[in-house]
């Protein structure tokens, strides 16, 4: 599957497609697991079954946030993919702990993994399979703005390199017969997993809190004021927000008090339509307030 589908499909599509590739690819781990009895690629499973409830509740989250705004919802429904995050990532944790307990008792009674080059082989394929789909939803994340493909993606990726991981150390085992290295593989899962998990809920808990668009963003707001700004006198407190895949702008524009109100409208519709070019999707809200206010309270406004 290229790299590139991703470019024509919808959010929608790849988030069905994104429960369909997490199940096929769990049920291949738990396949490698009977076969080997691994605690290892148990662990490889776990974190598979994870991705297959991440991927439900952001098929959800997703058509949900998609939806226009209401009476409700004013603002509309972009924090919904937030919440899907947030979920996947304490599941994420859930499955760390539970990964840890298996590996503990597996070392406590000294049980072996009978590995096999077959079941192995059909764990290496579920790794590749989840690599294509981890770079699919990424690059979805950064098309769209969508948190809940980024987090997704990001934990697909984490888990690609947890399978490549433990593939190397069951290899290992084979060479050596270190049984005991299995467990401990297990034990860096989690620790890797459990890491991955926080990270998740940390970043969809800046998004609840309203976290300021990217510097990137900023910039180009700002450069974008700056050259289409003709006519005011200067702008002042600009704020940002991100909610999923929109941003909202919000700032105050000084102008001079003697100009209309259709004169002042023009340079809003000017500086809106701007901003909206160079980041489709953007909401923009102008407070405009006329200099002799300003100089009223005792502020000279400079030039923009």
């Amino acid at each position: 599957m290229p790299f590139g589908l991703n470019t024509r499909l919808t959010a929608s599509q790849i988030a069905s497609g994104t429960i369909v590739v997490s199940v096929v690819v769990l049920l291949l781990k738990l396949g490698a697991w009977a076969m080997t009895g691994s605690v290892a690629l148990f662990s490889d499973a776990m974190e598979s079954l994870v991705n297959v409830s991440a991927a439900v509740l952001a098929w959800f989250a997703i058509r949900y946030a998609q939806r226009p705004a209401d009476d409700g919802h004013p603002f509309g429904h972009h924090k919904a993919e937030y919440f899907s995050a947030v979920i996947e990532g304490i599941m994420i944790i859930l499955a760390a702990v539970l990964i840890l307990h298996q590996a503990f008792a597996t070392l406590t009674a000294g049980t072996q993994a009978d590995l096999s080059a077959i079941g192995l082989g059909v764990n290496g394929i579920a790794l590749v399979i989840n690599l294509v789909w981890a770079q699919v939803l990424l690059r979805a994340g950064k098309r769209i703005n969508s948190p809940a493909f980024a987090a997704g993606g990001r934990h697909l990726m984490g888990d690609v390199w947890t399978s490549a991981g433990v593939m190397v150390g069951l290899l290992l085992v084979l060479a050596t017969g270190w049984h005991i290295l299995d467990p401990i593989l297990a034990l860096l899962v989690a620790v890797n997993i459990l890491r991955e998990g926080l990270h998740v809920v940390s970043d969809s808990i800046d998004g609840l809190m309203d976290k300021a668009a990217s510097p990137d963003e900023q910039e180009k707001i700002a450069s974008v004021i700056l050259g289409s700004g003709g006519g005011a006198l200067q702008i002042h407190d600009i704020k940002t927000r991100r909610a999923g895949k929109a941003i909202f702008v919000e700032f105050h524009m000084v102008v001079d008090g003697e100009m209309s109100v259709a004169e002042s409208h023009d340079i809003c519709d000017r500086l809106e339509a701007e901003i909206e070019a160079a980041l489709p999707g953007v909401h923009v809200t102008i407070h405009v307030e006329p200099d002799n206010k300003l100089e009223a309270d005792g502020i000279e406004p400079p030039a923009l």
